[in-house]
């Protein structure tokens, strides 16, 4: 019989599984044992409600109507019958499922150290497992759109929770909404991210899609991780979403590209990325020499890789494609990368420099911007880049800080309208950006109105005109050594 169980009821019984490791193991290990074993039970429980349907309906075979496998004796009651010896039960399981269902879960489940009695005794375990069986998440009791919904309410929760890893595991899902409205995704259109993390953003293009009505179930979805666990994650997340039709892969995007077509990379109508940030440790040498051509604009310097990351993607759209990147601000002007910059906006690649306000990320207060990038601009921006000063489109809260709806209105209104608005946007020339060296710095195009810019007026001597500038920049040299402080002590 069928018992639905709301949202809220929802939340706390899967909460409630992570409370009972608390004292245990380190907040920012929770999902490691949370996430495979929720999956874990859905899996199972849908398995029944399957096979419940197929013997209502037919009383004959109902082995094809099955989306995954469980193999003999290890369902989630035969571990939950378990005596001793839990953990090397659930991972036998676990793996026995992987093994039974080669091209859709393997690997999916993670490498989490289910033996080690000294973290995880059997009692915690069993502990774990009966709270895990009060409930039955069968799709009648729990709709995939809602169990997505509860995952992804987890992942924030186990972001809240873990510190300074939480950016490399959440990106903050307002500006996420942002960035998938700028691109405005089709039905039937490549999504792709190449550091996909749980794959919050893919998910936020296929909401997109169906948000405006649209047939989401065309959409075809790709990502790459490099961490197992968190690629074990996100697709855990697309399946408890109900999408089929995507593709995870695991390795490092810059070392070891997955997602190939024949003797190039595979392209995608729509790019959503977060890379992460100036990272030091990564093969410049090969990338002198890329096989797959990503060092098209040239090659990075070694202490930051942002700019091979900005190529592969560049290198990766369609001739419609268009990306949206969340970026620092040192993209937009550092002098080591000037010659790379220069290049791309001569490509006529860069269609929009959106700034943000600060606080959008946890546990750091630096400002972050999105690029958007098209390789085919419609007729009346080509030539032209957009500049967004959004910096005052942010609300704070309880310590996190988000994107209202009117915020993103007016970003993406501007954005629509790619006309100039005084103190907020300016649509500049190719021409003038490289008079300014190529810089894409924000503040070189959008004078603010509060008297904070810089303007000659007809009272102004160019005596305080200088000294204002020298002040603006002074102040904003002084938020970029935060940012690379922040940068630095998070890679630590």
């Amino acid at each position: 019989m069928s018992s639905r169980i709301s949202q809220q009821e929802l939340e706390s019984y899967l909460w409630g599984a992570a409370t009972l490791l608390r004292g245990l193991i380190d907040a920012g290990d929770y999902k490691q044992f949370i996430f495979p074993l929720l999956f874990f039970k859905r899996v199972s429980d849908v398995y029944d409600e399957e096979y419940q349907q197929a013997m209502d309906e037919s009383g004959g075979d109902f082995a094809e109507n099955h989306r995954f496998q469980i193999p003999a004796g290890f369902h989630w009651s035969d571990v939950r019958q378990t005596p001793k010896n839990v953990g090397m039960t659930i991972q036998t399981a676990m793996r026995a499922i992987e093994a039974a269902n080669p091209d859709q879960l393997t690997g999916i489940f993670g490498d989490a150290p289910w033996t080690n009695k000294e973290r995880l005794p059997d009692e915690t375990l069993k502990d774990l497992i009966e709270h895990f069986s009060t409930q039955t998440l069968s799709v009648a009791n729990v709709p995939e759109d809602e169990l997505g919904n509860a995952y992804e309410f987890l992942i924030k929760k186990f972001a809240d929770d873990s510190g300074h890893t939480a950016a490399e595991f959440y990106t903050n899902r307002t500006v996420v909404h942002l960035m998938t409205q700028l691109l405005d995704p089709q039905p039937g259109e490549s999504i792709y991210d190449p550091t996909c993390g749980t794959g919050g953003m893919l998910l936020s293009a296929l909401a997109e899609v169906k948000r405006t009505g649209g047939e989401y179930r065309t959409l075809k979805l790709y990502g790459q991780e490099r961490n197992l666990m968190t690629s074990g994650i996100a697709r855990m997340n697309l399946f408890l979403h109900g999408i089929e039709d995507f593709q995870i892969a695991r390795g490092d995007t810059l070392a070891e590209p997955k997602l190939i077509e024949g003797d190039r990379l595979k392209q995608f109508d729509v790019i959503l990325a977060n890379p992460p940030y100036s990272i030091k440790q990564w093969d410049r040498p090969a990338f002198e020499s890329d096989k797959w051509g990503r060092n098209f604009l040239g090659t990075p310097p070694q202490g930051r890789a942002d700019y091979a990351f900005f190529q592969h993607i560049l290198k990766s759209l369609t001739k419609k494609g268009r990306c949206a990147i969340l970026w620092p601000h040192g993209v937009l002007f550092r002098n080591e990368e000037q010659e790379m910059r220069a290049k791309m906006i001569a490509q006529d690649l860069v269609e929009a420099v959106i700034g943000l306000g600060p606080n959008l990320f946890y546990n750091s207060p630096m400002e972050s911007c999105v690029v958007v990038c098209r390789r085919n601009k419609t007729g009346e921006r080509k030539g032209k880049v957009l500049f967004i000063d959004a910096l005052n489109e942010v609300t704070r809260e309880r310590a996190q800080s988000f994107l209202k709806p009117e915020h993103q209105d007016r970003i993406l209104a501007a954005f629509r309208n790619f006309q100039d608005d005084a103190g907020f946007a300016k649509v500049a020339t190719l021409e003038e950006i490289a008079a300014n060296g190529s810089n894409l710095s924000i503040p070189l195009y959008v004078k603010r109105n509060n008297g904070g810019s810089v303007s000659i007026g007809e009272t102004q001597s160019l005596e305080s005109v200088w000294q204002q500038w020298q002040d603006e920049r002074r102040n904003f040299w002084q938020k970029m050594d935060l940012l690379v402080e922040t940068i630095e002590r998070t890679a630590r």
